[in-house]
């Protein structure tokens, strides 16, 4: 517990501070609760229908479980990356043609408050709306409260 995980954004408009696996969360609680069934649930084999030793590695792949974050990849793959290393922008909120971009219909389909983060950032700027995002997210707001599937 206790992991200090630097918070990010996503280059497509995504508050990485506020994904369980951006921000560490994954990793952290599965790291406890690793230390807590490791070895200790072979008792309840008979009661599920897969195997408990399965249960253990996917708990430990979940405790290692880390975004790279898109700020640090090197050599951009996806074609939102591509796009701000050609345009040399910090973020897709600040691109005038977000709304509509071919790029970043994926992130505006699953989550559509992008679009009020794009608005938002022309009204305050970047640095500015990161923080109310950090703000949110040290409050509890999460990626899976407002995503879409």
């Amino acid at each position: 517990m206790g992991r200090k995980v630097e918070y990010q954004y996503g280059v497509c408009g995504v508050y990485c501070g506020m994904c369980p696996t951006g921000n560490g969360r994954i990793m952290e609680l599965a790291s406890e609760l690793s230390k807590i069934t490791k070895g200790n649930c072979k008792w309840a084999q008979d009661e599920v229908d897969f195997d408990i030793g399965d249960m253990d590695k996917g708990i430990v792949w979940l405790s290692k479980m880390k975004c790279p974050g898109c700020m640090n990849i090197k050599e951009p793959w996806c074609e939102v990356m591509k796009c701000r290393k050609a345009r040399k922008l910090g973020s897709c909120l600040l691109c005038e043609t977000f709304p509509t971009c071919k790029r970043t219909e994926y992130q505006r389909g699953r989550y559509p408050v992008v679009l009020k983060h794009h608005k938002r950032v022309k009204k305050v700027g970047l640095e500015r709306h990161l923080k109310e995002e950090r703000e949110r997210a040290r409050k509890g707001m999460t990626l899976v409260d407002i995503r879409k599937y």
